[in-house]
């Protein structure tokens, strides 16, 4: 059994700067296969950019992903959670904060992102919500 955020987490943190054109930052998620980046600053956690971010706040507004930054659109009220913590208290946290992805930090750096899928894959790999997460996307 899975007990620390830090065994499933992931590592290969990608990043961007609030300047970041938005279509630059979707290219990185696709490359990536990945649905969220890191937005910072100065070395300094300034927000989150998640796909969804891109199309309900860019797109879906008629707005141009080749001019709008990743500043423009990323989430900034950014919860956290330290590298130490338990898969439960990073799920509470989720819940509470009512987000799927939540970046984890030690010693004010971001050190890895913990998503919805992977609390499900720790908490159950043979549930659904494991099953889909680890599946590869639809092409």
């Amino acid at each position: 059994m899975v007990d620390s955020i830090a065994e499933i987490m992931n590592t290969s943190v990608r990043t961007v700067t609030p300047d970041t054109v938005l279509r630059d930052a979707a290219e990185i998620m696709r490359d990536e296969d990945v649905g969220d980046v890191v937005v910072t600053s100065s070395g300094r956690l300034h927000g989150i950019l998640t796909d969804r971010d891109i199309v309900v706040r860019c797109v879906a507004e008629g707005g141009d992903p080749r001019s709008l930054r990743a500043g423009d659109v990323c989430s900034t009220e950014i919860v956290t959670v330290p590298r130490q913590s338990s898969v439960k208290d990073a799920a509470h946290v989720m819940r509470t904060a009512t987000v799927r992805r939540l970046p984890v930090v030690e010693d004010d750096a971001v050190v890895g992102v913990v998503t919805m899928g992977d609390l499900a894959r720790a908490a159950d790999e043979h549930s659904a919500l494991a099953d889909v997460s680890s599946a590869p996307p639809n092409r």
